[in-house]
């Protein structure tokens, strides 16, 4: 196909932009050595999102290790999800493929109903007309809103910023982009430029470029971090308060954001900061993710205090007011 052609969609209406915000990235708990699911846990961490103010929840992506489920497991978490929390959900779909992308995306909405925002695809080429085809098919077999995410880490693909920009003004149900190929906050504002505000661009990689992306015009976060209410507080203050405000928020928590975006590791360090703050029981990750490294606890005790200590002096009474 041509790279000027593009598949008709199902449709011409535009299904307006993902809410702005922070759409936390819900880590999967299991337990023990066997490393089932952990249900309760799972209960217990997407309810605190919604006491925290999260605008929504982003469910079996990456990080929530959707890969390394079964379909009945993963079944099993969204239910979980949708019974203890009322937050939107925008669904991590696996699949590159098409047929088995489609697989996924019914087997969420049976669970999820009206609650499912969108579902977030990621980009499986470098051509966007192979992207569009595959959203197209996508659609048109379920209805559903997408969340075009780029994240060449996991996928395996790179595509151009100018690419992408092609690829949603060619899909009309593309609700929000989720930039994570480095340099973000360069893809996000030529994104926001492009797109003028008709979708939502979001980072991610667990806030680590968050202020520079909110000046490049992001609508907000869609990731994961051991202590979301920073995030959630850095982009209410970005909103009333601009960049001063938004940077004293985040400043406090930046070494912990470093110091879990480790590569290899990254997974890992998040569950166990996790663990650590109480809630998740247990930390474990499934093969062939890597366990965390005991030479880094040390490190990441000094973290998580300097982050307890951030999150005891904004709940103080003089604080708050």
């Amino acid at each position: 196909m041509p790279a000027t052609a593009v598949p008709v969609t199902s449709g011409t209406t535009n299904h307006g932009a993902l809410p702005a915000g922070v759409w936390g990235v819900v880590a999967t708990p299991f337990q023990g050595s066997t490393l089932d699911v952990d249900l309760d846990s799972l209960a217990g961490l997407v309810e605190h999102y919604e006491a925290i103010g999260a605008t929504g929840l982003t469910v079996l992506g990456v990080f929530g290790e959707a890969a390394a489920l079964t379909a009945g497991e993963r079944r099993d978490v969204l239910e979980t999800v949708v019974e203890c929390t009322s937050l939107p959900l925008v669904v991590g779909i696996t699949a590159l493929a098409t047929r088995p992308a489609i697989d996924e995306v019914l087997a969420a909405q049976e669970v999820a109903g009206e609650r499912l925002a969108a579902v977030m695809v990621q980009a499986n080429s470098a051509r966007p007309e192979t992207v569009i085809a595959h959203l197209d098919a996508i659609h048109r077999a379920t209805g559903a809103t997408v969340v075009l995410q780029d994240y060449p880490v996991a996928s395996g693909v790179s595509i151009a910023t100018a690419a992408l920009i092609t690829v949603v003004n060619a899909c009309p149900f593309v609700t929000a982009v989720k930039a994570e190929a480095p340099p973000t906050s360069m893809a996000i504002a030529e994104l926001g430029a492009a797109l003028s505000g008709r979708v939502s661009v979001f980072g991610g990689l667990g806030g680590q470029g968050l202020l520079d992306e909110l000046q490049a015009g992001a609508a907000g976060a869609m990731t994961g971090f051991s202590c979301p209410e920073a995030l959630i507080a850095c982009v209410n203050a970005w909103q009333i308060g601009g960049y001063e405000a938004a940077r004293a928020e985040l400043l406090p928590y930046l070494p912990l954001i470093n110091f879990e975006q480790q590569a290899k590791v990254a997974l890992a360090i998040r569950k166990e900061c996790l663990r650590e703050r109480g809630l998740i029981k247990d930390a474990g990750v499934r093969a062939p993710a890597a366990g965390f490294p005991e030479s880094l606890r040390a490190a990441m005790d000094t973290h998580l205090r300097e982050a307890a200590d951030a999150l005891a002096f904004a709940r103080t009474p003089a604080r708050s007011n």
